[in-house]
């Protein structure tokens, strides 16, 4: 396979760090620059540099929730509310935990195609609607308890299928659950480091069987890099915006993506 250039490298690594925390699915956005310009898989390689990258941002951007989290909540004695949140993110990331083990493959071989993804962002783009629209968002993140962890948790297990969002489904869910947006966003983001934490490890065991040559880590260690850079700041952006906005236009953007997919197959 021949090794990407930097316009390839720069384009994914943009795209993975803007829409890897937005509820677009970034998944869905990778597919296009192949179907537009043509572009071979970058390989798994830089699969891994784009997601190291990513995973960097959002723990340096909520590293001080992160570390509050790892000190109450792995303490011994009575849990305060940060402790508290470290056990209820490790439960809803169990279902997904468990479904990527027995999925994956099945995953990998039958649903990562264009028709799938385009159907999945419009699919769920009208579920994020109903539930922004319908949701009573009267809970913050003080309030979420086991069942809510669990529901969410749950729901996280529908990212498996392309075009979905993880960010998008579990913010869903979150909204479902009467959680106001920031917190629905909140909690999806830190959320999102266990699961990559999970996800990442599996990818760097297949990448251990075909090891990067030294000619590639100043291309992965730039890929990383412009990924973790743009994923902070689309962090930051987000949850500026859904303070004051609502999701309607990501909703709007994931049905007309959704559409020009399946224009782009006619």
């Amino acid at each position: 396979m021949a090794e990407p250039g930097f316009p390839q490298i720069a384009v994914l690594a943009l795209i993975q760090g803007l829409t890897e925390f937005l509820p677009v699915s970034s998944s869905g956005h990778l597919l296009l620059p192949s179907l537009w310009l043509g572009w071979p898989d970058q390989g798994l390689a830089f699969d891994v540099a784009f997601h190291s990258g990513t995973l960097l941002a959002v723990i340096g951007y909520f590293r001080r929730d992160l570390w509050r989290m790892a000190v109450t909540g792995l303490r011994f004695g009575p849990l305060h509310s940060e402790g508290r949140l470290l056990w209820l993110l490790l439960l809803a990331t169990a279902p997904i935990g468990l479904a990527g083990l027995l999925l994956r493959d099945v995953v990998a071989a039958h649903a990562r195609t264009v028709s799938v993804v385009a159907y999945a962002s419009i699919g769920f783009g009208l579920l994020l609607s109903t539930a922004d629209l319908a949701g009573r968002r009267d809970r913050s993140m003080q309030d979420i308890g086991w069942r809510t962890a669990l529901l969410i948790g749950l729901a996280q297990c529908l990212a498996l299928i392309p075009g979905a969002s993880r960010s998008g489904i579990t913010m869903t869910a979150a909204l479902l659950c009467r959680l106001d947006r920031e917190s629905a966003a909140r909690f999806s983001f830190l959320l999102a480091v266990p699961v990559m934490l999970a996800s990442g490890s599996l990818e760097a065991l297949d990448l251990a069987l075909q090891p990067p040559s030294g000619r590639q880590l100043l291309s992965l260690a730039f890929g990383t890099a412009l990924a973790a850079l743009v994923a902070w700041l689309s962090i930051d952006w987000f949850l500026r915006w859904i303070a004051r906005v609502s999701f309607q236009p990501f909703v709007i953007y994931r049905i007309a993506l959704g559409l020009a997919m399946l224009l782009f197959l006619a």
